[in-house]
């Protein structure tokens, strides 16, 4: 389960209204409960690095802007926990290519921008097997 406060859903929403008609992109920071559960304490955007003609629909996180996130969570006392994205004009369900880009355990929150207004907002996680992505339960929580 992920839990995720509001101000990070507004955030994630924001995010996606103003990188429209492209992807958005970011890191979502928090701590990793006994249980498994994810706690979102904050996000980061990053610069989607995709090349300009892709970022209508595709978005790519640099290692170094990984390594910054990874580093920025550390000095937190946090951890990486995920990542976020926008879909503009599509469901918030991740794609054949989200699925290949994905690592297991992470949270991959979604969030679709019709016609630049955040609609639906969705968290998955893929199976360790690597072959499905899996709806996440989240709770939004301050």
């Amino acid at each position: 389960m992920l839990f995720l406060p509001p101000q990070c859903e507004s955030t994630i929403c924001g995010e996606g209204q103003k990188a429209y008609p492209n992807e958005c992109c970011g890191v979502l920071l928090g701590s990793i409960e006994d249980s498994g559960d994810k706690r979102v304490k904050q996000t980061q955007a990053i610069n989607n690095a995709q090349t300009d003609s892709e970022q209508y629909h595709r978005f790519l996180i640099t290692p170094e802007d990984m390594l910054n996130a990874e580093q920025a969570a550390r000095k937190l006392g946090l951890d990486v926990v995920g990542f976020y994205h926008s879909h503009p004009d599509c469901p918030a369900a991740p794609s054949d290519y989200d699925r290949d880009h994905a690592l297991p355990f992470y949270s991959y929150v979604i969030v679709s921008v019709q016609k630049g207004e955040a609609k639906e907002l969705t968290s998955w996680e893929l199976a360790a097997d690597r072959t499905v992505f899996l709806p996440e339960k989240f709770l939004k929580e301050e």
